[in-house]
């Protein structure tokens, strides 16, 4: 991966003047290249990772993890019925995988109701869709590679004979 690329992957906040003391390249063409790449599609979105644990004002959306075996459709395989998924708003991601089912979404809601709602009225009645299968995240402790709890220093276990 490019450099800049891998700089504002781990953190976004990273301005061109800080990136161009770290790459020896001038701030003007890392200001270019970034513009080219936000033009390009290679940069899509600027993301923060939030801790839904520490929001206290509302409450934490539901999410799920939904395996989906389809039956891929003649001269377009997957891809025609994964654009249908996604195109879904409660699909917040989906990717082609192997195995023993062929996508994996993750799927929000306000509510388990709204998220089973989902998968019964509009997932499952789809004719590419064999079945699914449903599992929903009870915590989250680690996105994007960055662990979402600190650890505490110094703090021992008790140990007792």
């Amino acid at each position: 991966m490019d450099e800049i690329l891998e700089i504002l992957s781990n953190d976004a906040r990273v301005t061109p003047e800080e990136i161009s003391k770290m790459t020896g390249c001038s701030v003007e063409s890392i200001k270019k290249a970034i513009k080219k790449y936000e033009k390009n599609g290679v940069i899509v979105k600027y993301k923060t990772v939030i801790n839904p644990d520490l929001v206290a004002e509302k409450p934490a959306r539901v999410r799920a993890l939904i395996e989906v075996s389809i039956t891929p459709q003649k001269d377009v395989g997957f891809d025609y019925i994964a654009e249908r998924i996604y195109s879904f708003p409660e699909v917040t991601s989906c990717s082609l995988v192997s195995g023993t089912y062929d996508l994996l979404l993750i799927v929000e809601g306000d509510d388990l109701h709204t998220v089973s709602n989902f998968i019964a009225s509009k997932l499952s009645p789809m004719a590419q869709v064999r079945s699914t299968v449903t599992h929903f995240l009870l915590k989250k402790y680690k996105e994007d590679g960055l662990v979402l709890k600190k650890k505490k220093n110094g703090k021992r276990l008790n140990i007792s004979y």
